[in-house]
């Protein structure tokens, strides 16, 4: 299937975690085709790891290559997609799609994969996207949206639906770049006990 069928096909799937999930996979693969790997980051991972309990409203994208990507190549890209916006930020199929730059993960935990029907979805390991989410919910200072959506995460992994290696959640929330080690143990508290009622 060409881009543009994909699209169409995009387009008419009114799930939107299904549909941000098929244009994921649409633009990781058209971006690899071309010598570049992407990495689903931010929200949108959460999105798909608690499969769609939180959506973000857009595909964030890191590259994995320390090589940048010309704006012209990606203007290019995205064009053949139908995509309008840019140079780094682009509307496509009623979604935004975001390119934001190098992929930091300090995370030991390998990416995590999803299949779909246009290419394969690379998405940053849970381990890293919580440790971020439980930094958000409290600093630079506590912020309850961002705090309901790290307890949604922590449920998502609580719960089985997305594995996940609690130590090294817990080695990464201890490292000087986050700190929220105790901050983390008492969302993930709070989640337990709700879970068990």
């Amino acid at each position: 299937m060409d881009a543009a069928q994909a699209v169409r096909d995009i387009e008419a799937t009114d799930d939107l975690l299904e549909r941000g999930l098929k244009l994921a996979g649409l633009v990781t693969r058209i971006f690899a085709e071309a010598g570049s790997n992407l990495v689903v980051v931010g929200g949108s991972a959460v999105e798909f790891y608690t499969e769609g309990a939180y959506m973000s409203g857009d595909i964030d994208f890191c590259r994995l290559e320390l090589t940048r990507i010309p704006l012209r190549q990606a203007q290019d890209i995205m064009g053949a997609l139908g995509a309008r916006g840019g140079p780094r930020s682009w509307l496509v199929a009623g979604l935004y799609v975001d390119l934001l730059g190098f992929l930091e993960n300090e995370s030991v935990s390998p990416c995590r994969r999803i299949e779909t029907p246009f290419g394969v979805v690379s998405v940053l390991p849970p381990e890293m996207a919580l440790v971020e989410r439980a930094l958000l919910a409290f600093y630079p200072q506590p912020d309850a949206e961002a705090r309901e959506v790290a307890c949604k995460l922590i449920a998502a992994c609580e719960s089985g639906e997305t594995p996940v290696d609690w130590d090294e959640v817990s080695r990464l929330a201890a490292l000087p770049d986050f700190n929220v080690a105790n901050e983390l143990t008492g969302l993930r508290q709070e989640v337990q006990r709700e879970l068990e009622r």
